[in-house]
């Protein structure tokens, strides 16, 4: 999560969340262009003998098989690179929590991929929330996230997909949502 807001009476909290428009997403989606662009340019330069790269002669390179496999490797790198962009663009993961005390409802809306279902929203009432539960998993994979847990449904996950958020940020985000929603914090 990366900001709350409250409104001015103190009743609504909404709190945005950021999905693949992330900075480390725009880096890897540059770096992977750039690298896909210049095998392909490898490729090609080798199957037609002229050279489209100014910092390298990959004229000299044998098409079969090395110029033929560079340019594989840019078609796919190019590929991936055309995915993580797309996500980029539309903003998959990214969304709100909203939790109104005004009107009892809460609503969790997330950017999907494009299809029938584009659109992930989550809507209850205040009055089905159990608890407010952490989930703080170390090791090699570390998880760190906050669930909103429900009477007979299952745990609805609040924070962000991607590298876990620090213990003190996680541990204020969640006291704050369960004093807000006037419900207890489980897993600390």
């Amino acid at each position: 999560m990366t900001g709350q807001t409250l409104s001015k009476n103190d009743r609504i909290l909404r709190q945005n969340i950021v999905g693949s428009r992330r900075l480390s997403n725009y880096f890897w989606a540059s770096v992977i262009s750039l690298g896909g662009t210049g095998f392909l340019l490898s490729g090609v330069s080798s199957y037609l003998h002229k050279n489209f790269l100014p910092f390298a002669d990959p004229t000299q390179l044998i098409f079969v098989p090395q110029g033929l496999v560079m340019g594989l490797y840019g078609v796919a790198a190019l590929l991936l690179s055309l995915y993580l962009w797309l996500s980029i663009i539309l903003d998959i993961g990214g969304g709100y929590n909203e939790f109104n005390q005004q009107t009892g409802k809460i609503k969790i809306f997330r950017w999907g991929f494009p299809g029938k279902n584009r659109k992930v929203e989550v809507d209850c009432s205040t009055d089905d929330v159990q608890s407010v539960r952490v989930d703080i998993k170390e090791g090699l994979n570390p998880r760190r996230a906050l669930y909103l847990r429900l009477k007979g449904r299952r745990d609805i996950p609040l924070t962000r997909v991607g590298q876990p958020i620090s213990l003190s940020v996680l541990e204020t985000q969640g006291a704050e949502l369960a004093r807000f929603l006037g419900v207890p914090l489980e897993g600390l």
